[in-house]
């Protein structure tokens, strides 16, 4: 037995979820409503506040998938009472961000600004504090969509080894490199 999938969905309080004849489940909160369709192997039962995930075989694909749909079930949950939370910094002379609405304006050291449009499910902010690196703050209830725009804005301009410029996570660790060494 999966050790993730068998573990049951506790529906924290304000969210309900419902499962559709289709094979879809669809979780509602105070953040919104989640959809997310289920593969037609994969049971999912709703008794009370617990939902619980159900293979019909120990095939590989049915393992995998078994703990698959537990965990997007278990984001949609979090996501749709709490919400989740992605924070990049731009690190490097001149980098600048700003956010209206839902377009966000990048200066990343380019002859031109880049004009980046967030969906909108996912609210972006940007701050520039005086003695820091600028930051764009991304908050959603989809935690994939969320990672997808993170992940699209730090590769509009990578970190790189030498001097650590670039957009990057701000839990992030680069790794640096020593560059060339001098002297003979």
């Amino acid at each position: 037995m999966s050790r993730i999938g068998k573990k049951p969905v506790t529906l924290l309080k304000g969210v309900t979820a419902t499962v559709t004849p289709a094979n879809e489940i669809i979780v509602k909160g105070p953040m919104g409503e989640l959809k997310q369709a289920i593969d037609r192997d994969i049971k999912v039962t709703i008794t009370g506040d617990i939902i619980d995930v159900t293979r019909p075989t120990d095939q590989i694909r049915h393992r995998a998938l078994h703990g698959l749909y537990r965990a997007l079930i278990a984001n949609m949950v979090t996501g749709v009472s709490t919400g989740f939370k992605r924070e990049l910094e731009l690190v490097g002379v001149g980098y600048r961000a700003t956010a209206t609405g839902q377009i966000i304006d990048l200066a990343l050291g380019f002859s031109h600004n880049i004009i980046f449009e967030v969906p909108k499910e996912v609210k972006p902010s940007a701050t520039a504090e005086k003695g820091q690196n600028p930051r764009i703050i991304l908050e959603s209830a989809d935690r994939q969509l969320l990672g997808q725009v993170a992940a699209k804005l730090r590769g509009l301009r990578k970190p790189e080894p030498y001097k650590g410029k670039g957009v990057k996570y701000s839990d992030e660790i680069v790794r640096r490199k020593a560059g060339k060494s001098a002297g003979k």
